[in-house]
């Protein structure tokens, strides 16, 4: 049964709420991961650039004494050697955990906003939250 224009309105800027949340969840998840699992990478980046004569030459009393600019390009290179197997290792922790939490099931479709009668998941369909037709058959991933 259709909803009134009023209602429907409201019933959307819910929807659109909860997507955004959602949405914003998935966001600060992916960059706290991300941030920690590239956390390595960053600060070797960080020391080859810092300690380098051509680049910052900081007189930091670690730069003068322990690296030079043969160990500084070595540091940066080593960064980035590692980052390509870190940024997989992030993707899947990620991924993984989104799959878990059943993060993507929260997103709602549109349609709720338009139609009365959309029911709500039970605990042990699979889903932490509401969506419409909801079943254990539902997956995010195979």
């Amino acid at each position: 049964q259709p909803r009134s224009p009023c209602c429907c309105l409201a019933w959307t800027l819910l929807i659109g709420t909860i997507n955004s949340l959602v949405f914003l969840l998935n966001l600060l998840l992916m960059f706290v991961i991300f941030t920690v699992v590239l956390l390595p990478t960053i600060v070797v980046v960080y020391f080859g650039f810092q300690c380098h004569s051509q680049v910052l030459h900081s007189s930091a009393r670690y730069c003068k004494s322990i690296l030079d600019d043969n160990s500084s390009s070595a540091l940066i290179i080593l960064g980035f050697v590692i980052m390509s197997p870190l940024l997989v290792v992030a993707m899947a922790i990620y991924c993984s955990l989104a799959r878990r939490l059943q993060l993507l099931v929260c997103l709602q479709p549109y349609s709720l906003a338009l139609y009365k009668g959309g029911r709500c998941c039970r605990p042990g369909e699979g889903a932490l939250c509401c969506a419409r037709g909801c079943s254990s058959q539902l997956k995010a991933w195979v």
